[in-house]
């Protein structure tokens, strides 16, 4: 019987048959995860890639537009299937419901993604720049059009303000998934499990909800 064939050039193999652009998006997504965003150079990136540096320009402009990209590929590949998944749920809260889930579940099975979007998201760079992605605010507008269809439908508790809603929630999803990632990373105290995190999300989302309209 032949020996299997290792991982490591299973993986290769699969690396050169990738375009350039996608060889250099991947590249980059895995040094910024393990390395830091700041610690790592163009040219480590193009070297990862099996490129140049001046190939990494021409299809990313800079280190920064690369970032964007990384961001923009994961948000669409989210958002097309979080759009097929919210078509069968039957209230804006139950979509909500549905789409946290999702998200965990995404980030969950990819840790790069979530030690880049947890750690590497939305910080201020150089020139003061903030990377918010298309994608990210499509799922910004997906989630304050929930908000306002439970309003509409009188779900919504009356003194909350549908966009201050989604800022505590899109805060408290993303805080319980960072502090559990620094508890893996440098021992911060936040020993809870996806239970019971699922758990802690789930009572903030209901604590939006009327308690007239709450399920018995």
């Amino acid at each position: 019987m032949r020996d299997p064939i290792p991982q490591a050039v299973l993986a290769a193999d699969e690396t050169a048959e990738l375009s350039s652009h996608d060889r250099i998006l991947r590249s980059a997504r895995h040094l910024f995860a393990a390395e830091g965003y700041d610690s790592t150079t163009t040219a480590a990136i193009a070297r990862a890639a099996g490129t140049s540096e001046s190939q990494l320009i021409k299809h990313f402009g800079s280190k920064e537009g690369l970032l964007e990209a990384i961001f923009e590929d994961a948000w669409t590949r989210l958002g097309e299937r979080i759009g097929k998944a919210l078509g069968g749920e039957p209230s804006p809260l139950e979509k909500l419901r549905a789409l946290a889930e999702m998200l965990l579940l995404a980030l969950e099975r990819d840790a790069e993604l979530r030690t880049l979007m947890l750690l590497e998201g939305r910080r201020i760079r150089r020139r003061g720049q903030v990377v918010l992605s298309r994608g990210f605010l499509q799922l910004v507008g997906m989630i304050d059009g929930l908000f306002e269809e439970m309003r509409r439908r009188g779900e919504l508790r009356p003194e909350i303000e549908p966009q201050a809603a989604r800022s505590v929630l899109v805060g408290s999803f993303e805080g319980l998934l960072r502090d559990q990632l620094l508890a893996e990373r440098v021992g911060y105290p936040a020993s809870y499990g996806p239970r019971e995190l699922r758990a802690a999300f789930g009572a903030v989302l209901d604590g939006f909800v009327r308690r007239d309209v709450r399920p018995v």
